[in-house]
């Protein structure tokens, strides 16, 4: 757990201290305040999780490594083979998880919080609503349950798609022909910024967030849109107090507007 987060802290370091030298898209706001909101929401979410899914998930996959319940535990393979099938099965749940975010009316209610953020940077990654964490929870447990998630498979997983989650939010210009090759198998910068542009067709595209594999295989891959094509963000919500602290925490609870149609 400690590891973990040390992990996570210097990776969330290195991308800003490149996010600063070598950005790849200019701020619409200013960057200490949004990193500093974000900040507050990522520390809200991070109780949520102790609170909520901790004491029920990490107990679960110990049981589940027990009792070897799951397709994983199933599997007459050498342990590290188990181990990796339950990687990937872990990362296209995920994909899955997102897609349905996106497309469930009640899920996007919650998650258009962590789109309406009108730039992307590594802070924006730990953006996510509490109310959306909490109601990841049965999803994350039924992972667990169904693949047959060990302890140590799921913390090395959860280090692995949190670290994955940071690099390709990061405002980090990478140089393209590298970006490209990453892309062929990892999400990027440029890659997960078409998911945040305002245009509703670009954000229903590149829905993955460790291995860029799902996407292909589900035909949402696009890479095809320029960087400086891109207002980040969701039409309805183009202001700057459209996305103060007590706004965003409280819009899931409110009325919203229409998210792809801009105000009058």
């Amino acid at each position: 757990m400690i590891t973990r987060g040390i992990t996570i802290v210097a990776v969330f370091g290195v991308l800003t201290w490149l996010e600063r030298r070598r950005p790849l898209r200019a701020p619409v706001e200013s960057t200490g305040l949004r990193v500093s909101r974000n900040l507050a929401m990522a520390a809200l979410a991070a109780l949520t999780v102790q609170a909520i899914e901790v004491p029920l998930v990490r107990p679960l996959a110990v049981l589940v490594e027990q009792r070897r319940w799951g397709i994983t535990q199933a599997v007459a393979a050498p342990p590290w083979i188990a181990a990796a099938l339950a990687l990937l099965l872990l990362d296209y749940t995920l994909y899955v998880w997102h897609v349905l975010t996106h497309r469930v009316p009640w899920l996007w209610r919650l998650h258009v919080v962590h789109h309406i953020d009108r730039d992307l940077d590594a802070s924006t990654a730990l953006r996510f609503h509490a109310a959306e964490l909490a109601a990841s929870v049965p999803w994350r447990a039924a992972q667990v349950l169904v693949i047959g998630v060990s302890p140590h498979v799921l913390a090395l997983w959860q280090t692995c798609v949190l670290a994955s989650i940071l690099f390709h939010h990061a405002n980090v210009r990478l140089p393209a022909a590298l970006e490209h090759v990453l892309n062929l198998v990892l999400v990027t910068p440029r890659m997960h910024g078409i998911h945040h542009s305002a245009v509703r067709e670009h954000t229903d595209s590149n829905w993955s967030s460790g291995l860029a594999i799902w996407d292909r295989l589900h035909g949402t891959f696009r890479a095809d849109v320029p960087q400086d094509a891109i207002t980040i963000g969701v039409p309805a919500y183009p202001r700057a107090n459209d996305v103060t602290l007590t706004n965003v925490l409280a819009l899931p609870f409110v009325r919203q507007r229409p998210s792809w149609q801009r105000p009058a």
